[in-house]
């Protein structure tokens, strides 16, 4: 056998192990666009066209997964989040890199590095850490280093940022408005802050901004609460949103009442504490009413849950949230997922689905509960979500995948999204398209799956981009190799 030891590490065939794999990744998945449904992606930014002046703004900037790694390789804090120069904490970086062997981040970084700056030949290290800075700070002078310029050469054809109820979607209206820029950027309605009853102070001084927002007086009354929710529901609407959003620790699903709601909200209103009863009881009622809300406006629901947050006190009161203190968290799940869509499959009020764990313990659990609760006409309702955060790398996309293969209908996901505040970060879909092309490559190899190219390309194709066409209703051509 001949030696592939000169090869780059980023080479042309990258995760592909075999003649199937190649043959799907290079003749139907690369060439697909991309629609990124959830991201992180500031919205000024975009409507801005941002610019940066070197690696460290464009990476590591806001990255709480870099600065993880670096936490963890003894990296003080200032090359971290506090004052140190870019290029000291590029050289942090790049010292670290070495350390990072089987990490995600030294896939991820190697492959932007080589995918936006053309640097395959090289390792980032120490020694390389002079070429690599000076080579990428001369190519973000380039016109089509930009924001915008780094989502077309992607191939990106709509991208749905993660935005609060009383934003006023100023940018996204720009954007919209603007002739000669074909990318849509379409918001995502994340009201996670009206289900923070257990932080009454914060929580009210969420509720007057909303009241202000919506122009609707709230006081102390439930019913006028969901008024002005859906007052700006029905804004985001017109400005094209199509997607809501949840962050949660676990799934509520309480029996409440309105009864029950109106006194809870009452109290918190009034300042006072409430028992973890009553945040529960809340909390259930407003993933219910919310979902209806989105069912009503033919929305889809993203649930995402199981992260414990902010577990280091010390390092949260210095920095704030999201700062990289956040893991897995690990509580029971079956019951209250089941009770919360069973709650509104009752009414037929149960809108199109995607739940996305954290904790891959569940992952068989979700991919079997999908199946109670799918419907016609559309395939694929409830979907269970991509890997997410700490399971968007190679082992938690093939497990992802596995269940929902076993227990489910793979060929009917809606695929990859970036979940990422970085416009380097679309490499993520192609590394996604390439673990899923390997995967049913290797099964070709193995004769669990029959060699049918048409087939198999077909399934490719519509995990990378026509299935998430399809099933959000986006204003979007198909392409022509559509199924």
């Amino acid at each position: 056998m001949k030696s592939k030891t000169n090869r780059p590490f980023m080479h042309n065939d990258f995760l592909l192990e075999s003649e199937p794999a190649r043959e799907l990744f290079h003749g139907h998945a690369a060439g697909m666009p991309i629609i990124d449904y959830h991201c992180h992606l500031p919205p000024e930014e975009v409507a801005g066209d941002q610019r940066w002046t070197n690696l460290t703004q464009a990476w590591l900037y806001g990255d709480h997964y870099k600065w993880r790694c670096l936490r963890s390789n003894g990296v003080e804090e200032r090359f971290c989040t506090g004052d140190a120069t870019d290029r000291e904490k590029f050289d942090q970086f790049a010292a670290t890199m070495p350390y990072l062997l089987r990490n995600p981040m030294y896939h991820w970084s190697h492959l932007e590095l080589a995918r936006y700056f053309g640097i395959s030949d090289c390792l980032l290290g120490p020694e390389t850490a002079d070429r690599i800075w000076d080579q990428t700070r001369e190519c973000l002078q380039s016109p089509d280093m930009s924001a915008r310029g780094l989502m077309r050469q992607s191939n990106v054809r709509l991208v749905c940022t993660t935005d609060d109820p009383t934003d006023d979607l100023a940018h996204h209206k720009a954007v919209s408005a603007e002739a000669g820029f074909d990318i849509q950027m379409l918001p995502t309605w994340r009201p996670d802050k009206g289900l923070a009853v257990n932080r009454p102070e914060f929580f009210n001084a969420w509720v007057d901004k909303l009241e202000q927002v919506a122009d609707h007086a709230i006081g102390d009354t439930f019913a006028d609460f969901m008024a002005a929710l859906q007052k700006r529901h029905d804004v985001f609407h017109a400005v094209g949103c199509r997607l809501s959003d949840y962050g949660l620790e676990t799934v509520y699903a309480e029996d409440y009442t309105h009864a029950d709601l109106q006194r809870i909200f009452a109290h918190v209103r009034g300042g006072q504490a409430l028992s973890q009863q009553d945040v529960r009881l809340f909390q259930s009622g407003m993933l219910v009413e919310c979902g209806r809300m989105d069912a009503a406006s033919n929305w889809t629901w993203q649930i995402h849950y199981g992260a414990l947050r902010n577990n280091n006190s010390r390092l949260f009161e210095a920095l704030g949230p999201d700062k990289g203190f956040d893991s897995l968290g690990d509580w029971p799940i079956a019951s209250a997922l089941s009770g919360l869509l069973d709650r509104l499959d009752r009414t037929d009020e149960l809108p199109r689905t995607i739940i996305y764990t954290l904790n891959p313990r569940d992952n068989e659990v979700i991919a079997s509960m999908l199946g109670n609760f799918q419907s016609a006409p559309t395939p694929g309702k409830i979907q269970f979500g991509s890997g997410w955060w700490f399971n968007d790398q190679k082992d938690g996309m093939e497990r992802q995948m596995e269940a929902l293969s076993q227990l489910g209908l793979l060929a009917r996901f809606v695929g990859m999204l970036t979940d990422s505040r970085s416009f380097l970060s679309y490499t993520r879909h192609e590394y996604f398209r390439r673990i899923l092309c390997n995967r049913l490559g290797n099964d070709v190899v193995q004769g669990l799956v029959p060699n049918d190219m048409p087939l198999l390309g077909r399934m490719v194709r519509d995990i990378s981009y026509n299935n998430a066409a399809r099933y959000f209703g986006f204003d979007l051509p198909q392409p022509d190799n559509a199924s």
